[in-house]
Parts: structure tokens; C-alpha cells; sequence
């Protein structure tokens, strides 16, 4: 079972999120804590589940041209099968980068990233053609990245621990 986060385990993911490649030395400097310490709590961290991975942000402009594309979806109804059928088949889509359920008006929030506007189109015609309860769909192009933040801010999220536990 793992314990509560304190402010070292959050300056720990806060960092870490940030500069994934950090090396141990300067992760302990940047939290004010000798390496060993610092290493084992990181350990700790993703022995917990708290850390899923490390990545690479890569810029994909200088890669390939490229469209963000966000959607909204609406289901044909609200069974745990057609749910079950839609999220099977976008998870076999690779150009499906993230995909969200969201409460409100639409069932779910996907981001897909496409060579361009034709290959997307081909995408959701190919989710339309299985037949997997898609009833409408509204496509929303990105056309500026505005902002991207690593994580968010884990301080505001999470109830300091007790200091007296």
C-alpha cells in the first residue's frame, strides 16, 4: 500500500514531468535532498504507479507536416456495449493519440493527429463504415498550439499530507 504524497515526492513527479531525463544528482539538487534519498524515493514513486513512463516530446513539425484534429462524439445510445465496441475500435487506431469520456452533451473528447485533412476524413469514415454506434461527430482543427503543459500543477491537486502521520 503506499503512503500519502508529501512535498518532496510532489517536487519529485513536478520535476520529473518537466525534465524527464534529468540525471539523479541534479533531480536531488532541485529538491534539496542528497542523491541516494532522492533516487530511492523516485523508486518508490514508480514502484507505487505513481510514474507510468518517461518520453520524449518530439517536434513533430520537423518530422512530417502534419493536423491536430479534436472531436466530439456523440453515441447512437448510451449501452455498456456500444461504449465497450466504440473504445475497442479507436484503440486500434495509432492516429487516435488520446481519447477522453466526457460527461455533457457528447460522450466522448478524441485528439487525432493525421498526415492531413484527407487522411482524418478517412479515418472517421473508416469508423463509420465498422459500425461501432457513432451516431455525430464535430471536428474542431487545431490551427495554432497556444499551450501544452507537461502536467499539471500536482501542489493544487493533491491535500498536503499530515504532518503528524
Amino acid at each position: 500500500m503506499s503512503r500519502p504524497l508529501d512535498d518532496r515526492d510532489l517536487q519529485i513527479l513536478t520535476v520529473l514531468s518537466r525534465e524527464g531525463r534529468i540525471t539523479k544528482a541534479e533531480l536531488a539538487r532541485r529538491i534539496n535532498l542528497s542523491a541516494t534519498p532522492a533516487w530511492e524515493r523516485m523508486k518508490r514513486l514508480e514502484a507505487e504507479g505513481y510514474i507510468e513512463g518517461y518520453r520524449a516530446e518530439v517536434a513533430l513539425a520537423r518530422i512530417a507536416p502534419h493536423v491536430t484534429v479534436f472531436v466530439t462524439v456523440e453515441l447512437d445510445n448510451h449501452r455498456a456495449e456500444t461504449f465497450q465496441s466504440f473504445e475497442r475500435a479507436i484503440a486500434r487506431h495509432e492516429e487516435i493519440q488520446a481519447a477522453w469520456a466526457i460527461g455533457g452533451g457528447y460522450d466522448y473528447l478524441l485528439r487525432i493527429v493525421s498526415r492531413d485533412i484527407d487522411s482524418y476524413q478517412r479515418l472517421i469514415d473508416a469508423l463509420l463504415a465498422e459500425r461501432i454506434g457513432l451516431r455525430r461527430y464535430f471536428t474542431y482543427v487545431v490551427t495554432k498550439d497556444v499551450k501544452t503543459a507537461a502536467a499539471p500543477p500536482f501542489e493544487a491537486l493533491v491535500e498536503p499530507a499530515d504532518p503528524e502521520t
